[in-house]
């Protein structure tokens, strides 16, 4: 019947020809340590076949992915994303051809609330175009600043908080009816989001504009008599529905104002939106802070260059963290404290810290130490959207988690 070792020659010939499926018989004369090595054989060539499959499958499965890379469905979104691009020069060439491109195309709906929020995104456009659209006085416009605005959160903020955010978002235009209608729709939403600071509207809107004036006076160097804190607080005396405001907020405006103007964007490449230009996405979301007491704040997120980039203001030139992609996974996440979650993480590594770094409040760039990042959208809807523009960020080496299994494997045999 054979030696053992003409035994283990079939048998490693039958390895390299595996569709040779024949198995020879187990000879009767083996003796008890022969048989058991016999097995032993066998059964490690089994295990290197179903290794191979493995690999196999594995492989064809990514060449998949990767000739599916140029679908049609892909090809599509490019084509989308080329068609909107357009639209964003066009816009910034006339605001209203812009838009009217846009929605020729079904890139945007012919509603207020949708064009409010493809310019209160403002992904690669013009802040001066913006102000200029916002600004105008058909009814439709109008409508549009009035659906701009309320997509502004003003909610706990300081006059001047709110004021440096609104004037962030687009340029002010030089035409005074403009600025009053924009100013007005201002102060009604501040006033909506803080009832109770203010008697009205228009004291609002008053010291409003008082505040900016006051922006220009304390630091454009062609004003040589720069006004105190004190003659601020009279000049805003019975505004406030005939009494006065505390002379306490308006000292704590005036700091505000001295110790940090009014940026003012001058669409010459040096803001936020030029930046970090035309984004896949960006919007204010919660963060889950770390430490040992687990608090959400309030940031300002940039999805762009497959980074995920968050500030403290839209203002800020600096990011407060910046969370690389590359090899994250998403999911969506059920929290008692807040609704429509999701998380980043290492998939099958939930020990592993997430390589990414934050902006301590001392100015010191450290590394995070974050295992998982949970964060909280306004809405489902966001937060679906947010997933699906996070996942096609998220970079990829085709082989590695492929590769990642295969020393997983290693390092437990190598144990046992």
């Amino acid at each position: 019947m054979g030696t053992v070792s003409e035994l283990c020659a079939s048998s490693f010939q039958a390895f390299l020809c595996p569709t040779v499926h024949i198995t020879p018989p187990v000879p009767d004369d083996l003796t008890p340590e022969e048989r058991q090595e016999l097995e032993n054989i066998r059964r490690r060539k089994q295990e290197l076949l179903e290794d191979i499959q493995r690999l196999k499958d594995e492989i064809a499965e990514v060449t998949s992915e990767i000739e599916n890379l140029g679908s049609t469905e892909e090809r599509k979104s490019m084509q989308r994303n080329k068609q909107v691009a357009v639209g964003r020069k066009k816009f910034n060439m006339d605001p209203k051809k812009g838009i009217q491109f846009l929605m020729e195309n079904d890139l945007l709906k012919n509603t207020c609330e949708d064009i409010a929020q493809f310019l209160y995104k403002g992904e690669g456009l013009n802040k001066t175009a913006i102000g200029d659209y916002l600004g105008e006085r058909d009814e439709f416009n109008i409508q549009v600043l009035h659906a701009f605005v309320e997509l502004h959160e003003f909610t706990d903020l300081n006059l001047v908080q709110a004021l440096r955010q609104f004037l962030w978002s687009f340029r002010l235009p030089g035409e005074a009816q403009k600025i009053d209608r924009m100013m007005e729709a201002f102060a009604q939403r501040y006033c909506q989001c803080n009832p109770g600071v203010f008697q009205s509207t228009d004291t609002c809107y008053v010291l409003s504009f008082a505040i900016i004036m006051l922006n220009t006076s304390l630091h454009n160097p062609n004003v040589k008599d720069k006004p105190s804190v004190e003659r601020f607080v009279a000049m805003n005396r019975g505004i406030n529905a005939g009494g006065d405001l505390p002379e306490d907020l308006l000292r704590n405006l005036y700091d505000s104002i001295r110790n940090e103007p009014f940026k003012i964007p001058e669409d010459d490449g040096n803001d936020l939106t030029h930046t970090f230009f035309n984004p896949d996405r960006e919007g204010w979301l919660l963060k889950l802070a770390g430490g040992r007491v687990k608090t959400w704040k309030r940031r300002w997120f940039i999805l762009t260059d497959n980074c995920l980039y968050y500030f403290e203001y839209t203002t800020d030139k600096e990011p407060r963290g910046i969370i690389p992609l590359e090899n994250l996974s998403i999911r969506e996440v059920e929290d008692s404290k807040k609704p429509n979650c999701f998380e980043l993480f290492i998939p099958d590594n939930k020990d592993q810290v997430i390589k990414a770094c934050k902006t301590e409040a001392d100015g010191r760039v450290v590394e995070g130490n974050h295992t998982f990042y949970r964060i909280s959208a306004p809405t489902a809807e966001e937060k679906d959207e947010w997933i699906n523009s996070i996942k096609a960020a998220i970079s990829r080496d085709p082989f590695y988690e492929m590769l990642a299994t295969r020393k997983k494997k290693v390092s437990s045999v190598k144990r046992h």
